[in-house]
C-alpha cells in the first residue's frame, strides 16, 4: 500500500475500508481481544513480570462501579481519600510518591490542544486541515483503534502530532481490578509488543483516562508503567452529541464559546488551560475545524500538551524530539 495515496484519500467510505497490516495482524495473538476489556494474555511472562514489579506500589483501593460508568452502588467517603477525579475533579494525588495530573498549561494564554478516541479511519480531511494551519496537537489514541487503523496512527507521527494513550478498550478505569487496569495500559503503550509502539514506532509517556475516571490506585499503575496522567479543565462534550439526551450541537458550541470568553476576559493571563475534544466522528472533527480560528484568536499559543509542558522528548525513543515551547 502506497502511504501517500492512502493519506490523500478524503472519501470516508474509501478511508474506512478494513485492511490488514502485517506487523499488527501477525502479532494479534500477543494482545488481548480488540475492543474487549484487557487482561494479561495467557503465557505473557514479560507482562506478568512487569505487573509483579509494580503491584507492591499500588494502593489498596477497591475498584469502583462498573466498566460502563455506573457508580450508583459505590459508598465513597466525602473526604475524597482516593483523589477520585470523577467524584471531586481531584488532580493532586493523596497517595505519596505520585506526580500530579497535568490539568493546565503552565504558560499564560496557552491552550493544550488535543483530541481523544482516535485514530478515526476518516480523519484525513481533519489532519489535512491541521497540516494546512501548521498546527500540531496531542492525539490520545485508543489501543484497539490503533490495532484496527494502524496506518492512520502512522500518519499522525509523520505529521508531527504528539501521540499519547487513551487505554486499550476505553472503559472506566477505576472499575477494573488492578491487574486488568495494568493490562489496559501495558498493551496499549509499553515495551515492544504493544499496539501504538508496533504501529507507529514510538512509545508514549503520557495518557488520558477515559471520562477522566482515575484515582490514586490507577495513577500508581500508570506511574509504574512510566505514564503521566493528562486531564482537562474544559469539556466540549462533543462526543455526547447523538449519545446523550439534551446534549446537542448547540451545547458543544456553547462549551467552546465559554472557554473562548474566559480567554478573552483574561482568565488565562497567568496560566493556560486544556480542553477535552475528540477525533471520534465527522461532527467532532468538524467542530474542531469550525472553532479553530476562534481559538487562535483567543489564545497566544495552541500547542500539544507535551510542548506546553516543555517536554522536548515525548517518547521513550530518544531519536524523536518536539520543539520547545519557545520555538513554537
Amino acid at each position: 500500500m502506497h502511504l501517500d495515496s492512502f493519506f490523500s484519500t478524503i472519501d470516508p467510505n474509501a478511508e474506512c475500508v478494513p485492511y490488514g497490516y502485517p506487523p499488527i495482524t501477525n502479532a494479534l495473538a500477543s494482545f488481548p481481544p480488540i475492543w474487549q476489556p484487557a487482561t494479561i494474555v495467557q503465557g505473557d511472562t514479560a507482562a506478568m513480570a512487569k505487573w509483579s514489579a509494580i503491584q507492591p506500589n499500588v494502593p489498596n483501593i477497591p475498584p469502583k462501579g462498573t466498566l460502563q460508568g455506573n457508580f450508583s452502588g459505590v459508598n465513597y467517603l466525602p473526604g475524597d481519600p482516593d483523589c477520585w477525579w470523577t467524584y471531586s475533579k481531584c488532580t493532586t494525588p493523596k497517595a505519596s510518591g505520585l506526580p500530579a495530573d497535568i490539568a493546565a498549561m503552565p504558560e499564560p494564554r496557552t491552550l493544550g490542544y488535543g483530541f481523544d478516541d482516535g485514530p478515526n479511519c476518516s480523519h484525513n480531511a481533519f489532519y489535512d486541515f491541521l497540516t494546512s494551519q501548521n498546527q500540531k496537537a496531542t492525539m490520545f489514541y485508543i489501543g484497539s483503534n490503533v490495532m484496527d487503523w494502524p496506518l492512520e496512527a502512522q500518519r499522525a507521527v509523520a505529521d508531527g502530532e504528539l501521540i499519547d494513550l487513551n487505554t486499550w478498550s476505553h472503559r472506566y478505569m477505576t472499575a477494573f481490578q488492578s491487574q486488568d487496569a495494568f493490562a489496559e495500559l501495558y498493551y496499549s503503550a509499553c515495551l515492544v509488543l504493544q499496539a501504538i509502539k508496533l504501529a507507529t514506532g514510538v512509545t508514549p509517556t503520557c495518557w488520558r483516562p477515559p471520562y477522566g475516571d482515575i484515582d490514586d490506585r490507577i495513577r500508581a499503575i500508570a506511574n509504574g508503567i512510566g505514564l503521566r496522567t493528562v486531564i482537562w479543565k474544559y469539556d466540549s462534550e462533543d462526543w455526547q452529541v447523538g449519545f446523550t439526551p439534551n446534549v446537542t450541537a448547540a451545547t458543544v458550541d456553547n462549551n467552546y464559546q465559554n472557554m473562548i470568553n474566559d480567554a478573552n476576559n483574561g482568565l488565562f493571563a497567568n496560566v493556560g488551560t486544556i480542553i477535552l475534544t475528540h477525533e471520534l466522528n465527522n461532527f467532532t472533527m468538524s467542530e474542531a475545524m469550525k472553532f479553530y480560528p476562534l481559538l487562535k484568536a483567543a489564545f497566544l499559543h495552541l500547542v500539544p500538551v507535551g510542548v506546553g509542558m516543555n517536554v522536548s522528548q515525548p517518547y521513550l525513543e530518544t531519536n524523536y524530539t518536539l520543539p520547545s515551547f519557545s520555538q513554537c
